[in-house]
């Protein structure tokens, strides 16, 4: 029954879920469970659904030159000059282009969608994976598209795998990233509270937040939008 439903709903862009689809971690942050009939993990649609909405939003744009101005300042504070950075789901790769402008060096952007290939300096790629040259390599990583993750503990591990000593990864935390905003195309959402213990718990000593910057609103008459400064820690002897 459920897929017949599904099957007549989907060009509509609603589709009927378990009730076990979403799963609700605490009153502070809710994850999307993409789950088969048989309970397993369906990455499959996981993958679907993000290349699908990737399509349906292209025009739309959420950095701000401003904030990637001001991050590339610190970022060169904190970090020194930089040679290699990262942006997780870039869409239409605006982030890289602009890290690219401020700091001159090599930024790369990555976006599951095929559409990668029609922005300059984007490759497709899920962003929950790793390629071994970027281990260890990373001097920063910048996302507003954290959200998207369907584990953001093995995304965020991921991710600072990459990070070099030192370094940072950057996430940007608007109005939209809250528990409220949370659907099948953004799976995680968490309040900036909880957001943060949950960094701090994920890490275990490897890396934390350094400190939250304010930054602009990523459009105008919305709430400003706060930058998760995540630095990794020297590695213990």
């Amino acid at each position: 029954m459920r897929k017949a439903v599904n099957k007549l709903l989907g060009p509509l862009g609603y589709r009927l879920v378990k009730a076990s689809d979403t799963s609700i971690g605490s009153r502070g942050h809710v994850l999307h469970s993409y789950v088969k009939d048989d309970g397993s993990f369906d990455y499959d649609r996981y993958r679907a659904v993000q290349e699908a909405g990737n399509k349906r939003k292209l025009q739309h744009v959420w950095v701000v030159e401003e904030n990637v101005r001001k991050l590339s300042d610190y970022i060169r504070e904190v970090v020194g000059t930089p040679r290699f950075g990262l942006c997780h789901g870039t869409r239409r790769g605006m982030e890289q282009a602009w890290f690219r402008k401020y700091l001159d060096c090599e930024v790369l952007g990555t976006e599951i969608s095929e559409t990668a290939e029609d922005f300059p300096y984007t490759i497709q790629w899920d962003f929950h994976e790793v390629k071994e040259e970027w281990l260890d390599a990373v001097d920063f990583i910048y996302s507003n598209s954290f959200d998207h993750s369907y584990d953001p503990e093995k995304c965020l591990n991921a991710w600072m795998s990459c990070v070099r000593e030192g370094g940072v990864c950057i996430l940007e935390h608007g109005e939209a990233h809250g528990p409220e905003g949370t659907s099948e195309l953004d799976p995680f959402g968490a309040d900036l509270v909880q957001l943060t213990y949950l960094i701090t718990r994920w890490g275990k000593g490897r890396y934390g937040v350094r400190e939250l910057l304010r930054g602009e609103a990523p459009k105008p008459g919305m709430p400003a939008a706060h930058h998760i400064v995540i630095q990794r820690f020297p590695e213990r002897g």
